[in-house]
């Protein structure tokens, strides 16, 4: 190490002066500021970058170029005077640095292509490694480009190698390398999706992809003790008029043993974007942002918060979204700081790895904390981590050895695996095109078969905020409507043909071209929910085919619409044969055969897979009956994957109806099979009253539903709050039975309520009841009613098991296909269909 000793003496005395601004700050062990090709030292921002002849016992090349450029690139960046020089490589070539204290590094690269000489620049295409990490791979600058990179350096050396590829060249303008304070990342992130501690995060190389000042101006490096860049969040905004910007820096405290002026500058936490509310105190909806990056890679994120726009502790209760995924249910900063506001507070998750090239990180008001809504964020960090091949750029760089023959030979590795990753490709897109020809052949075929492009696991993308986009991630996931198609069966969305209006959005009536009816369920830009059902909704139903489950035609996603087209269903919604409409009643048979089908397709959800499907939304308005009033369970956008075998329960923010929540679920927030079956004991209720499961203009003790049947069945009345309708109609026993189990679907503790298949064998028992005593005596309790009533069901029971058993092993392909759920979001919805 002793042939640095005068270089690094020169870098350390060149240097000293950009110290002085920040003596009380963090003072690296390590810095070296090259300006690449410059015959002087070049002063940016009180740093002084030493001129490359300096620096040239740090290079090693078979070939090196100094050049240099009278034309001043045109840039409007505070470092532009870096880029009024390079330092060309016609061969592999690398710097060694001397390290002196071990630890996280950063490693910035300046690049600017313009031409000098016989060098056009932008014509140049190379790869970057460090540490056996591939940093950038085939990379080729066409303008301006800042790269930021943080590596874990280990050795007493740092070797920075830039590789020509395709028999080109590479070149650099100016180059950092910078000990990271030690503290700055450490090992304490969680995972988004599942909630666990990530492990290794020390080890992990990092590029920076975005650093932004939420509602604040641009920070240029000599304004952050680290010498990083924030930018703007205006144009990451994906619906700018839901948010605010807020300023007041001179409130921010930094606390002891958290947050430092190391971790972000007093102008990041002192400004904010904030929900705007705009003095409505009912306003539910996200404030968004998007960002492109890099499919197949894992993120590291970091939020940054400043409670600069609270009057008083426990008064700002809001979510944090990644993506789908909540990182932060009911953050109350107060509660961290101990009840001081404006306090700096930093939080790090890590994501899964992104499948589709967009990252998106919503923050939206608490639906189960009783606050005004509102919501705020005041920077954001977002650090792409080297895969499980240690790199940062795609393909790995091997290792080239740097002699005069090293350019022939990555020429040959460069040839080679370019030449594999073109017969990778070929092989993709020769596959695609034939699916699609044979798509095309088949006339687009109602059954909606996704093709899988991320190797089974869950594509998850988008927020709860509503705002629609293109998703491009699902654009070859089966059966994707064009717009002007879905315009066109709905009659330009004509309102005289819309069948219903939800949560989500309205519902159209609709006829493809060949005749067939669908409902067409258009979202709302304004709407409670959004991408995350809608993306649900299409992974869901694309999986599932069961005779009682709605079935999915297609999805639409162009010109930021969120459209979801499913077959028709001619008789609506159960809620509106039971009440507010003038819907024809129902008879007492018919509400037992519908809730029967509606019991046999959640009871495949429970069970007709290796992991039960919780649907998390059991409500009449989700119950359709198609022209013989079969009943199919629809509406998938809050469903989700339920324990594995060795858990109880999945543990997750509540979400579902009021009125059809289970209390326990609530309570506990954690999520089995039997919240369904509360929420279908309430359904039962509702079919039988035909009255909604909350009114609040009924008197106090008759205004929840559940609670006032409860009452009647357990003092054995229930026949006095049966619908009208319904009076005289309804056997005794069948009527005892029905209660019974509705009773039971009500009790307190999940563990005390019947599964889902017991519900249905109760309800064919109830239907059996009803049935045998009108066929036979009308003694409710003769003999004869009561063997034939036996026989019955015996031979029902016998011939349900056959056709199931025909059906499971007939529909493989269909019912059981593997299931592919996204880790979803929302809040409490309304009680209206969606």
């Amino acid at each position: 190490m002793m042939s640095f000793g005068i270089l690094e003496s020169f870098f350390w005395i060149s240097v000293a002066c950009s110290f002085f601004c920040f003596s009380t700050g963090f003072t690296p062990a390590d810095q070296y500021l090259i300006d690449c090709g410059s015959p002087t030292n070049t002063t940016v921002g009180g740093r002084v970058f030493v001129a490359d002849g300096f620096a040239s016992k740090l290079l090693s090349t078979p070939q090196d170029i100094l050049v240099n450029t009278s034309l001043k690139p045109i840039t409007s960046s505070d470092d532009s005077l870096l880029y009024d020089s390079a330092r060309i490589f016609t061969g592999p070539s690398k710097y060694t640095f001397s390290i002196s204290q071990s630890g996280r590094h950063w490693i910035r690269l300046y690049f600017y292509p313009f031409a000098s000489g016989n060098y056009s620049m932008s014509s140049a295409n190379f790869s970057v490694s460090a540490q056996d990490y591939t940093l950038l791979s085939h990379f080729s600058p066409k303008n301006v480009s800042f790269r930021e990179f943080s590596l874990n350096v280990t050795s007493e050396t740092l070797e920075i190698s830039f590789i020509p590829t395709n028999n080109s060249f590479a070149f650099l303008n100016a180059i950092e390398v910078v000990s990271v304070p030690n503290g700055l990342i450490t090992d304490d992130a969680n995972l988004v999706n599942p909630a666990v501690k990530f492990q290794g995060l020390l080890t992990q190389a990092m590029e920076t992809v975005e650093r932004v000042n939420m509602g604040g101006p641009r920070i240029s490096p000599a304004n952050d003790r680290l010498w990083r860049t924030w930018v703007p969040d205006n144009d990451f905004l994906v619906q700018a008029n839901f948010a605010k910007n807020v300023t007041n820096i001179g409130a921010v405290k930094y606390p002891k043993g958290g947050a430092t002026e190391d971790t972000a500058p007093p102008t990041v936490y002192g400004t904010c974007t904030e929900m705007n509310s705009q003095d409505n105190p009912t306003s539910i909806f996200n404030v968004t942002w998007e960002f492109d990056v890099d499919p197949g890679f894992q993120y590291f994120v970091r939020f940054h918060f400043c409670d600069i726009v609270s009057k008083s502790p426990n008064q700002l209760y809001f979510n944090v979204y990644i993506n789908s995924w909540i990182a932060a249910p009911n953050l109350d900063l107060s509660t961290i700081n101990v009840n001081i506001l404006a306090v700096a507070y930093y939080m790090d998750i890590v994501t899964p790895v992104n499948d589709n090239g967009k990252l998106r990180v919503s923050i939206g008001p608490s639906t189960t904390v009783n606050a005004y809504p509102d919501a705020i964020l005041n920077g954001l960090e977002i650090m792409k981590m080297n895969n499980s091949m240690g790199s940062l750029g795609g393909a790995v760089i091997a290792s080239v050895p740097f002699s005069s023959n090293s350019k022939k030979n990555v020429g040959m590795i460069v040839g080679l695996s370019i030449a594999c990753v073109v017969v990778v490709f070929l092989a993709v897109f020769l596959f695609l095109f034939c699916r699609r020809r044979k798509m095309a052949r088949l006339g687009h075929s109602k059954t909606w078969v996704p093709f899988s492009i991320y190797g089974g696991t869950s594509l998850t993308m988008g927020s709860k905020y509503s705002n629609g986009t293109t998703l491009s991630a699902i654009s070859n996931l089966g059966y994707r409507f064009p717009f002007a198609a879905v315009l066109e069966a709905t009659n330009n969305f004509d309102e005289s043909w819309v069948i219903g209006i939800g949560g989500f959005g309205r519902v159209f009536k609709g006829v493809l071209n060949d005749g067939t009816k669908v409902a067409v369920k258009r979202g709302n830009p304004q709407s409670q929910q959004g991408i995350a059902e809608f993306q649900t909704e299409i992974e869901m139903l694309s999986q599932f085919r069961h005779r009682h489950l709605v079935s999915l035609i297609g999805y639409c996603d162009e010109k930021n619409e969120m459209i979801l087209i499913y077959e028709y269903m001619e008789n609506g919604t159960l809620k509106s044969h039971l009440y507010g409409s003038d819907r024809p009643s129902l008879s007492w048979k018919d509400r037992l055969e519908i809730c029967i089908g509606a019991a046999r397709g959640l009871h495949y959800l429970h069970t007709g897979y290796s992991k039960a499907v919780i649907h998390r939304d059991v409500k009449s308005a989700n119950i359709l009956l198609d022209e013989n009033l079969l009943a199919k369970v629809a509406d998938f956008g809050l469903s989700k994957t339920g324990p594995e075998i060795d858990q109880t329960h999945v543990s997750t923010a509540v979400k579902g109806s009021f009125g059809y929540l289970d209390p326990e679920y609530f309570r506990r927030q954690q999520l089995t099979e039997k919240s369904d079956v509360y929420s279908f004991g309430v359904v039962l209720f509702e079919v039988l009253c035909a009255r909604p499961v909350i009114d609040p203009t009924l008197p106090r003790e008759m205004v929840n539903l559940a609670e006032w049947a409860m009452k009647w069945q357990k003092n054995g009345q229930l026949e006095q709050i049966i619908d009208p309708n319904l009076v005289g109609k309804i056997k005794p026993d069948s009527l005892r039975k029905f209660g019974e189990t509705a009773e039971k679907c009500l009790a307190e503790f999940g563990v005390d309520r019947p599964s889902m298949g017991d519900v249905l064998w109760n309800l064919e028992y109830c239907l059996q009841l009803q049935e045998a005593v009108v066929q036979n005596d009308p003694e409710e309790n003769s003999t004869n009613a009561i063997l034939e009533l036996s026989s019955q069901v015996n031979n029902l029971n016998n011939v349900d098991t056959t056709i199931s058993a025909n059906q499971f092993e007939a529909s493989n392909a269909d019912d059981l296909s593997g299931v592919s759920m996204s880790r979803v979001f929302s809040q409490l919805v309304k009680s209206e269909g969606r």
